[in-house]
């Protein structure tokens, strides 16, 4: 069976209807790409990886590299972004709406994430009243390490203002259940975007911003790989934050 292609349709919601449709062939063949693991044509590869969103070579590793022999860290990357702006907008909606336990999400400012998606807040507090476990955290206006950033990418002073007009977006999720935003004063080395098991990865590199940068997509297989290295720091910068809430502004 092609436990990958069969994991990412169900995360995608792409029935084998769907994507025989996408490729042009008949269901049945699709079926047999899931449950016999049988290779496609170059073209319906191509085609099937372009309807789900995610590399080829993710779905169907290359013949001559056996990809039970990879280190499980090589084989969780779905897929590499030239920059953050390069990963679909409908992909990051998609990611949202279809979490079923956890959404993480770690930076300084995120106003991307707000400004591309003006009902991103409404859309966390229903995630969260079904069940998931909503976790936000941005740098601290006037900690150290947004001083420090702000002067690396030298934007003038400006990164506190452009982290408070950002909080702003989820002033109402302060009071639902299932969400918690909290402010950390870390070295922010990436930028992390946590939906179930996928992550995605935005480095940052020294001077320029994270926009720029950029986003490695990994899908979670199995225990010490590199989803559970990042999402370990994850955590690590959560404990110790603080709990924002509005009046504080």
């Amino acid at each position: 069976m092609n436990e990958r292609l069969r994991t990412v349709m169900i995360q995608r919601k792409v029935s084998p209807e769907d994507l025989a449709a996408a490729c042009e062939v008949d269901p049945k063949t699709v079926e047999r790409w899931i449950s016999l693991g049988r290779r496609p044509h170059r073209k319906h590869r191509w085609a099937a990886s372009q309807a789900l969103g995610v590399d080829e070579s993710y779905l169907w590793p290359p013949e001559e590299d056996d990809t039970q022999g990879q280190p499980t860290e090589q084989a969780e990357l779905v897929a590499a972004f030239p920059n953050r702006a390069s990963f679909p907008q409908k992909s990051w909606v998609r990611l949202l709406q279809s979490a079923q336990e956890h959404i993480d999400v770690l930076v300084f400012s995120g106003t991307f994430f707000a400004q591309t998606n003006p009902r991103v807040a409404a859309m966390l507090a229903e995630r969260a009243d079904a069940g998931v476990q909503v976790r936000l955290c941005f740098g601290d206006p006037a900690g150290k390490a947004v001083a420090i950033r702000d002067e690396e990418e030298g934007i003038g002073g400006t990164l506190s203002a452009k982290i408070r007009a950002s909080l702003t977006y989820y002033r109402k999720l302060t009071g639902t259940p299932g969400c918690e935003v909290r402010l950390h004063d870390t070295t922010l080395y990436n930028s992390l975007f946590r939906y179930d098991d996928v992550l995605l990865v935005n480095p940052h590199v020294w001077g320029q911003p994270a926009s720029a940068n950029p986003l490695f997509e990994l899908r979670r297989l199995e225990e010490d790989g590199w989803f559970d290295h990042y999402a370990a720091g994850f955590d690590a910068v959560w404990e110790t934050a603080k709990p924002w809430s509005p009046e504080s502004m």
